[in-house]
């Protein structure tokens, strides 16, 4: 597996481009299921492995795809309904192919996915949302089976807590069933409001999208459609720690500034300077920052997505800072990694408790998910001596590009092959 050597010490100065969103790329992959005749054709997709793989799951699942310049387009009618246990295992994203199957063809089989060991994270919401709409929906073998052969009909479904992932499959289920259906404490992030664009996009009505309740009229059929996906705010907000950790200065473009507001009114507290106008940010720091509190929320609140790479930021500030996660029960594997490298870090249940220090240690750290792995990047970059980082196939899952965008930035780092 490769590792990512990094020699740290370096301010960030410089430009970097934001790329399309992963969290917003996976679902609209699978909207290529429900065009119909037609087609579907995205751009700014990004380069990941967890895009690539779902395109190797919609192509198995009978949908093509091409490549048209920077654009992918998705055609063709589905010839089998079976998302197996050998792609879907890999990513939990994988699961958001069974509205679309569910919906159009009457019927979808889909291995239990896999994906960040950060938590159980449950398909139940899915579940209970298909049997809302009349799906008959069974465990058996590792795959959840559903069945609508009358197709699905539309219902008032309340999710009981917010949950992104179920939100996006009724959402793209109700599209094509029958009737009315109104999603009560639907989750409200940017990457809902994008899915809801690319389906209307096809001739999906959709109502509400970035509130607490989304309602859809159904219809018949989806057609061809277009759209691009939105820039991804978690790679923008990662950089944007990266330029205060490491004392520089980075300009980010091809960014949505008004998505991470909650994560620049912590950093303003702790004293960064940033500067926004709609598509761009400017963040600077003298590397010397003041701890500041957070709790992850659902958006608009503190994303859990930004939680381990806050904490390393944390790590380096003058202060204690008291670090609660809300979504996930299991997402502060980080902290051992970075412990070997010095930091004062106390877990407390769901509650970190960080001491900031001066300076952090260079060592050999592991990452064991896709955002713990940027977070021992960043603590790298702001760590003088070598820090080397393995297992970083979880960053390749959700980060494009990131070793020459980083390095354009003045950031020495190179990957090595194991």
């Amino acid at each position: 597996m490769d590792s990512l050597k990094i020699q740290g010490g370096v301010p960030l100065i410089g430009e970097i481009a934001i790329s399309g969103a992963k969290n917003a790329a996976l679902p609209l992959l699978a909207c290529g299921l429900m065009a119909g005749t037609g087609s579907l054709r995205l751009g700014n997709v990004p380069d990941l492995a967890d895009t690539r793989l779902m395109k190797a799951l919609v192509r198995h699942l009978g949908v093509e795809w091409s490549e048209d310049g920077e654009d992918i387009i998705l055609s063709g009618e589905a010839q089998s309904y079976v998302a197996p246990y050998d792609l879907v295992s890999q990513m939990r994203a994988s699961i958001l192919v069974m509205g679309p199957l569910l919906a159009r063809y009457g019927e979808a089989q889909v291995s239990l996915p896999g994906g960040c060991a950060i938590g159980t994270r449950p398909v139940d919401l899915h579940i209970r949302a298909m049997q809302k709409m009349g799906a008959i929906v069974e465990l058996a073998d590792g795959y959840v089976q559903a069945r609508a052969p009358k197709g699905l009909s539309g219902a008032k479904i309340e999710f009981p807590l917010v949950s992104v992932g179920a939100t996006e499959n009724a959402l793209m289920a109700a599209c094509l069933a029958k009737g009315q259906t109104q999603l009560v404490n639907a989750a409200k992030e940017p990457e809902i409001i994008d899915l809801a664009a690319c389906l209307v996009s096809m001739g999906a009505k959709i109502e509400g999208a970035g509130s607490d309740v989304i309602t859809i009229e159904g219809v018949d059929s989806l057609h061809n459609g277009a759209h691009s996906v939105v820039p991804d705010r978690v790679e923008a907000g990662s950089y944007a720690i990266a330029a205060a950790m490491t004392g520089g200065a980075l300009t980010l473009t091809n960014m949505h500034s008004s998505h991470l507001e909650s994560l620049f009114e912590a950093m303003r507290q702790a004293g960064v300077s940033i500067n926004t106008q709609e598509n761009t940010a400017q963040i600077s720091s003298d590397g010397r920052y003041q701890a500041v509190d957070i709790e992850t929320q659902p958006h608009p609140g503190f994303p859990t997505d930004l939680q381990a790479q806050f904490m390393a930021m944390m790590c380096l500030a003058e202060g204690r800072s008291k670090i609660s996660e809300t979504i996930f029960e299991n997402r502060f594997m980080h902290v051992p990694e970075l412990m070997r490298m010095g930091a004062d870090i106390t877990i407390e249940g769901r509650t970190a408790l960080v001491t900031g220090k001066a300076s952090l240690l260079s060592a050999p750290v592991m990452a064991t998910d896709l955002r713990a792995s940027v977070c021992l990047v960043l603590a790298g970059l702001a760590t003088k001596g070598e820090t080397e980082v393995s297992r970083i196939y979880h960053l390749d899952r959700g980060y494009a590009d990131l070793e020459s965008k980083l390095g354009a930035c003045g950031a020495k780092l190179v990957r090595v092959a194991n």
